[in-house]
């Protein structure tokens, strides 16, 4: 099963990528669907890419949920998709 999880932006890089941050895993995504996204916004990752903002408020309603659930960053994978040029995604 994928799930379309939010994660916040900490960092942007070239080419339509972004770090992300979910509970302290870190993983590279597409920013190319999503437009305007800043560091310190949250988006909805699925299979590697941004799917769109999300308000703050909801991120964090949404996390506390899933934690309470028992998924952690852990149990949830971030599927990367390739990088062009030769960069690799963090793993």
């Amino acid at each position: 099963m994928c799930l379309a999880i939010p994660a916040r932006v900490v960092e942007i890089a070239e080419k339509d990528q972004a770090i992300v941050d979910l509970g302290g895993v870190r993983k590279d995504v597409s920013l190319a669907l999503v437009e305007d996204v800043q560091v310190g916004d949250y988006v909805i990752v699925h299979v590697g890419y941004a799917l769109t903002r999300l308000d703050p408020e909801e991120a964090e309603k949404t996390l506390a949920l899933m934690a309470e659930a028992g998924l952690t960053p852990e149990a949830i994978s971030i599927t990367t998709p390739p990088f062009p040029h030769g960069r690799e995604s963090m793993h």
